[in-house]
């Protein structure tokens, strides 16, 4: 029986957990949130950095994962190689599908829809000029559909205005109107897949990366024999927290709830 550990600042990372689940239902699939230290998308890069390496090695020797999945792209895109520098087991980061959306594109440009912090990054730029050399890339950065997604993975309701306002200017001449592919560059936002959809011209089509990190946790994950058990959802920020979190945990399958604070 394989353990996995599904990582994310919120609730965004349970769309990976959840194409893990379904990848790999032999699994055991345990989550933590640093929901203390939410939302990553408006940290300095300093802050995020001096707290995700020493945070996921604590998670680590707490959960005792076979795999550890960064299902986060700000995480992922500033911190992986010192978070696996700091644990013993395989990590899976997950980056912008920028790579995919270049090779479809018909129109020859693309959008990305990121948190702040994931569209001002050099390593987004590296993607796209390793990925995306020849394209036209439009990025737009919002930290409001984080706690739009965040809340309604909570039960409550969507505002499709405000998703609207944060997703319509992406598309804005000279290039925006020709995007046809959207890359929903923070795990956040499949959870709110239909109504940025709706906020989307007609024909745009959004992709994401939650199987292909799936595939990758299966690829590189040690096939190591330990008995069964419960999947535990960890975060931080103290009782407060557990019990905002418990609804939106409840819904994938989380009954039990752990608080780690460091």
């Amino acid at each position: 029986m394989t353990r996995a550990l599904v990582f994310d600042s919120g609730v965004g990372g349970l769309t990976i957990a959840s194409a893990l689940r379904k990848a790999a239902p032999e699994w055991v699939v345990d989550y933590a949130a640093d929901s203390g230290f939410f939302p990553y998308g408006v940290k300095s890069d300093a802050e995020l950095q001096a707290r995700l390496p020493s945070l996921c090695a604590t998670l680590v020797d707490v959960a005792k994962p076979d795999v550890l999945v960064i299902a986060c792209n700000t995480a992922s895109t500033l911190s992986l190689n010192d978070i696996r520098a700091r644990v013993s087991v395989p990590v899976v980061g997950t980056v912008p599908a920028i790579k995919p959306a270049a090779e479809q594109t018909q129109t020859g440009v693309i959008g990305i829809l990121a948190t702040p912090g994931t569209v001002r990054r050099a390593y987004l730029d590296d993607l796209e000029r390793q990925f995306a050399a020849g394209r036209i890339v439009i990025r737009r950065g919002s930290a409001g559909l984080v706690d739009i997604a965040e809340r309604a993975v909570r039960g409550q309701p969507i505002d499709q205005e405000q998703v609207a306002y944060a997703v319509k200017p992406m598309f804005d001449p000279p290039d925006g109107p020709r995007i046809d592919i959207v890359v929903l560059a923070c795990t956040h936002f499949p959870l709110i897949r239909d109504a940025i959809a709706v906020a989307c011209p007609p024909g745009v089509r959004l992709i994401d990366t939650g199987d292909a990190v799936a595939r990758q946790a299966i690829r590189v994950a040690p096939q190591t024999p330990r008995p069964t058990g419960e999947a535990i959802a960890y975060v931080t920020g103290g009782a407060a927290n557990k019990a905002a979190m418990a609804p939106a945990f409840a819904r994938f399958g989380y009954e039990t709830i752990e608080i780690i604070d460091v």
